[in-house]
C-alpha cells in the first residue's frame, strides 16, 4: 500500500502538467492507493477542487494547517480526533482581542476552523505573540516570512496526520508525505519517508536536510512525488523509472498550449443529456491540431464555453482521456451576450471587412473595442495559469490578436507562436483601424507569426514598417514552393526575421494541408462508391461544374452566378450540357449581414433557372445547406471542374479538397478554376487561374475548363495531386511546431550564456 499525504499549492498541484497527469491517473487507477490532502487552505477553498474532474478525490482532507480532519468522501469530520482538536481550541474572538493592538499584524480574509491566520511584517513583535499564544495553549506556526497561523497547541499538519495513520491502521512504512514550504516541516518530523519538492522554500530544506528518510527532489511539484516513488524502493513498483523515462520521451519537457475561440469538442444531446463528441469535421483544423496530442504530447487547450450563468465555475476538463491522454480543455465562461458582441458582431463588422479589404464594409466601435480587449485579457489570463514554465503557446487567429501583449507582461517566459487562418491586408488597408498599433503592438510580442504566405507575411511586415523602424534580419527566396511572378498575390522574396526595438521575431508562411489519408480512406468505402455512381447517374453525359463556399460576401457567390448568366448567354452550345452545383454553407446563427447576399443570390438563381431551365435540364442546383463531408467527397470526385472564384481568400481548402479526391480517378481527371486572389493561388500552381472582380475572366476561365484536352487535364492534376498529397495537413502542424520548438531551443541557449557570464 502507498498512503500519498500532500500538500496542495505548489506540491500536488504543482509542477508540469505531463507529471501531474501521470499522477493523477496513478491515484486514480490504484486502488492500493490512499490520497490524503494536508494543506493550509479552509475546506470551503478545497471542496471546488473534489468537484474538478481532472484531480483524484482524496480518501481524506486534512485541511486548516491541521486542525480540520475530515472525509474525503462524505465531508464528516473525523472522530474523535475532530472532537479532540476542538477541545484545545479557545476560539477565534480570544485570540484576536488580545492580538489586536499588535503592530504589522493583519489578519487574513480565508475561510479558516480552529485557528487564526496573519499576515505580518518586520515591525511585527512576534516576541510578544509568541507569549501571548502560549498563554491560551495555542501554538504559532510561520512561513515565507509574512505568513504566521495560530493553532491549538501541539496541532499541525503533522501530528493530525500521525492521528489519523494510526486511526486507520496503515503501517508508517506505508506512508509519503510531500510538500515546498516551512508550514509542511511537521510533516517531516513524523518520522515518515518524505519527499521535498523542487523549487521548494529554502527554509524548508535547510530544515529537513539533516531528516532521515527525507527525499529532496529536483522537480517540481507532481514531478518530485514521481521522482520520490522511484528513489523509494518500496513504492518504486508504482511507478518505475522506465515509465517516467518513457513518458517524459513521447511527451516532451515543454508542455503546448492551444490558444483557440473554437473548442476541440462539439456538444450534443444524447439519451437527454449533453455529452462532448469530436468535431464533425473531421477533415477540419481542429482535428489536425487535436492529432498532435495522440501520441502522448503534454497539453492544453484554451477556448470559450458558452454559459448560462457568469459565475458557473468550469473546470478542466479531458478531450478525449483515452485517445489524448495528456490533453486538457480549460475553459473560459462566456455568456451568449458576450460571445455575439465579440465574435459575431465586432470581429465580424471591424476586422473581418478590414482583412479581406472590404474596407466599405467596415464598422469600428470603440465600446465594443473595450470588450474585444476584455475577452482577449481572459484567454491570456487563463493562458498564464494554466501554463508550465517555459511552455509552448500556439495562439490562432485575428480573433485572439491581443493575446501575446497581454500575456508577455504576465509570463515572460513563455515561446508565443501566433497563426493567422485568415489574409493579412496590406498597409494601407490595415491602417484604416483605429486600433492598429496595439494590434501589431501586441504581435510584436511573437516569437513567431506564421501566415498562409509569403505575400501575407510581406504585408505584415509593411504595416510594421508603416508603424515603427524596424530591421529586416533575414530573407528567403519563394521560387521553391510559391508562384512568384504572374499572379497578383506572388512575391519573390519573403522576410524570415525582423528585429524591433531589440527583439527578434521570425516569420513564415505555412499554407494549410487537408488530411488526404483521410479523404481516400472516405472515397474508397464502399458506399461512397455507390454515391459516386448514383450522381453521376443523375447528370448522365453533362458537364458537372461544382462551387463550395460559406455564405460570405467575401466568397463572391453572386459575382459568380452573375457571370454563369453571361456565360449561358453567351455560349448557347452549352445549354444542356453543363449544370453548376452551388453548395452555399449558411453562416453562423445571428449573423445579419449576410442575409441581405443570401436574397440576392436566391434572387439571381431563381431567374437563370428560370429562364433556361427546361425537362432533363436545369442550369443551377443551388444548395444552402451544410453538406456532409462524406458527400462532398462525391461531388469532388463526379465534378468535371471545380468553380472555386472568391473575391478574396486567406488560403481556400476546398481547392485542395477537391484536388485531394480527383488525385484519386484513373479515367478521367477535372480542372481546378481558381480565384487568383486566393492564398492557394500561389501554391497550386497548375491550376487555371481566374479574376472574380472581371466576369469576362470568369466565363472565358471556365470555357478553357470545359474544353480542355484529356492529357492537359491529366497533367495538371497530377502535378496539383503531387503538391497537395505532399504538404498535407501534418506537414503544415509539423513544420510550424519545428519552428517554435526551434526558437525555443535559441532562447534557452541565449539564457544560459547569459547566465553564465
Amino acid at each position: 500500500m502507498l498512503l500519498l499525504a500532500t500538500d496542495l499549492d505548489g506540491t500536488f498541484l504543482g509542477g508540469k502538467s505531463v507529471y501531474k497527469q501521470r499522477l493523477y491517473r496513478l491515484m486514480r487507477e490504484r486502488e492500493d492507493v490512499v490520497l490524503i490532502f494536508v494543506t493550509g487552505r479552509g475546506l470551503e477553498t478545497v471542496i471546488p477542487l473534489l468537484n474538478d474532474p481532472i484531480l483524484p478525490n482524496p480518501h481524506y482532507i486534512i485541511c486548516d494547517v491541521g486542525a480540520t480532519i475530515i472525509n474525503g468522501l462524505t465531508l464528516e469530520a473525523i472522530q474523535p480526533l475532530q472532537a479532540s482538536i476542538e477541545e484545545k481550541w479557545p476560539g477565534h474572538l480570544k485570540i484576536y482581542n488580545k492580538l489586536k493592538s499588535i503592530k504589522g499584524l493583519q489578519r487574513q480574509e480565508v475561510p479558516q476552523m480552529r485557528r487564526c491566520s496573519f499576515y505580518f511584517d518586520a515591525d511585527t513583535d512576534l516576541e510578544q505573540i509568541n507569549y501571548i499564544s502560549k498563554s491560551l495553549d495555542c501554538d504559532v506556526l510561520m512561513s515565507a516570512e509574512k505568513y504566521l497561523d495560530i493553532l491549538p497547541q501541539g496541532v499541525n499538519k503533522g501530528s493530525s496526520l500521525t492521528q489519523l495513520v494510526k486511526l486507520l491502521k496503515i503501517s508508517e512504512e506505508d506512508v509519503l508525505v510531500a510538500g515546498d514550504t516551512l508550514n509542511d516541516l511537521s510533516l517531516y518530523e513524523t518520522g515518515y519517508k518524505g519527499v521535498v519538492v523542487g523549487a521548494a522554500e529554502n527554509k524548508l530544506i535547510e530544515a529537513t536536510k539533516d531528516i532521515p528518510k527525507v527525499y529532496h527532489a529536483s522537480k517540481t511539484g507532481c514531478g518530485g512525488i514521481l521522482e520520490s516513488i522511484d528513489h523509494f524502493d518500496e513504492f518504486r513498483s508504482y511507478f518505475p523509472k522506465e515509465e517516467i523515462e518513457k513518458i517524459a520521451a513521447t511527451s516532451g519537457e515543454n508542455q503546448l498550449l492551444m490558444v483557440y475561440h473554437r473548442l476541440p469538442y462539439e456538444m450534443k444531446e444524447i439519451n437527454g443529456r449533453l455529452e462532448r463528441i469530436p468535431p464533425q469535421s473531421p477533415n477540419g483544423i481542429i482535428s489536425s491540431l487535436l492529432g498532435f496530442f495522440s501520441g502522448g504530447l503534454t497539453g492544453t487547450w484554451i477556448a470559450w464555453e458558452e454559459v448560462e450563468k457568469k459565475k458557473e465555475v468550469l473546470r478542466n476538463v479531458y478531450v478525449d482521456e483515452k485517445k489524448y491522454p495528456n490533453l486538457m480543455v480549460s475553459r473560459i465562461g462566456l455568456s451568449r451576450k458576450e460571445v455575439d458582441l465579440f465574435y459575431r458582431v465586432f470581429s465580424k463588422e471591424a476586422f473581418w471587412p478590414t482583412i479581406f479589404s472590404f474596407i466599405d464594409k467596415a464598422s469600428f466601435n470603440h465600446s465594443h473595442w473595450d470588450h474585444f480587449v476584455k475577452i482577449n485579457r481572459l484567454f491570456a489570463e487563463k493562458t498564464a495559469q494554466e501554463a508550465d514554465q517555459n511552455a509552448f503557446v500556439w495562439i490562432h487567429d485575428y480573433n485572439l490578436w491581443m493575446v501575446p501583449g497581454i500575456l508577455r507582461q504576465l509570463r515572460p517566459d513563455l515561446t508565443i507562436a501566433f497563426f493567422h487562418h485568415t489574409s493579412f491586408p496590406p498597409a494601407d488597408i490595415f491602417n484604416i483601424i483605429p486600433w492598429r498599433g496595439e494590434i501589431i503592438g501586441s504581435l510584436l510580442q511573437c516569437d513567431y507569426i506564421g501566415f498562409h504566405i509569403p505575400r501575407y507575411v510581406e504585408n505584415f511586415v509593411d504595416v510594421v514598417k508603416s508603424q515603427m523602424p524596424i530591421t529586416v534580419t533575414e530573407e528567403v527566396n519563394c521560387t521553391e514552393r510559391f508562384l512568384t511572378y504572374s499572379c497578383p498575390l506572388g512575391v519573390e522574396k519573403m522576410t524570415r526575421s525582423i528585429t524591433v526595438d531589440k527583439r527578434q521575431i521570425k516569420l513564415g508562411a505555412h499554407p494549410v494541408g487537408v488530411n488526404v489519408d483521410y479523404i481516400k480512406e472516405v472515397h474508397s468505402r464502399p458506399e461512397t462508391q455507390k454515391l459516386i455512381e448514383e450522381i453521376r447517374g443523375q447528370f448522365g453525359k453533362k458537364k458537372v461544374i461544382l462551387s463550395v463556399e460559406r455564405l460570405d460576401y467575401v466568397k463572391g457567390p453572386l459575382e459568380k452566378i452573375l457571370a454563369f448568366k453571361e456565360f449561358l448567354d453567351n455560349y448557347p452550345e452549352f445549354h444542356g450540357k453543363v449544370e453548376l452545383i452551388n453548395i452555399c454553407t449558411p453562416p453562423s446563427k445571428g449573423m445579419k449581414v449576410y442575409e441581405k447576399i443570401q436574397q440576392e443570390l436566391e434572387q439571381a438563381i431563381g431567374k437563370i433557372n428560370g429562364k433556361y431551365s427546361r425537362i432533363g435540364w436545369t442550369p443551377i442546383h443551388f444548395f444552402f445547406r451544410a453538406i456532409p463531408f462524406e458527400k462532398l467527397i462525391g461531388y469532388y470526385s463526379v465534378a468535371d471542374i471545380a468553380w472555386i472564384t472568391p473575391l478574396r481568400d486567406g488560403l481556400n481548402l476546398v481547392a485542395k479538397e477537391y484536388v485531394a479526391t480527383q488525385g484519386l480517378r484513373k479515367e478521367d481527371s477535372g480542372v481546378l478554376l481558381l480565384s487568383e486572389f486566393a492564398g492557394a493561388s500561389v501554391e497550386l500552381m497548375y491550376a487555371l487561374l481566374t479574376n472574380p472582380y472581371d466576369r469576362k475572366s470568369l466565363r472565358e476561365g471556365l470555357l478553357q475548363a470545359l474544353t480542355m484536352n484529356l492529357k492537359d487535364r491529366q497533367m495538371r492534376m497530377k502535378r496539383l495531386f503531387e503538391s497537395v498529397n505532399y504538404y498535407n495537413i501534418d506537414v503544415w502542424g509539423k513544420e510550424f511546431l519545428e519552428e517554435i520548438e526551434s526558437l525555443h531551443k535559441v532562447k534557452e541557449k541565449t539564457k544560459s550564456m547569459s547566465l553564465s557570464e
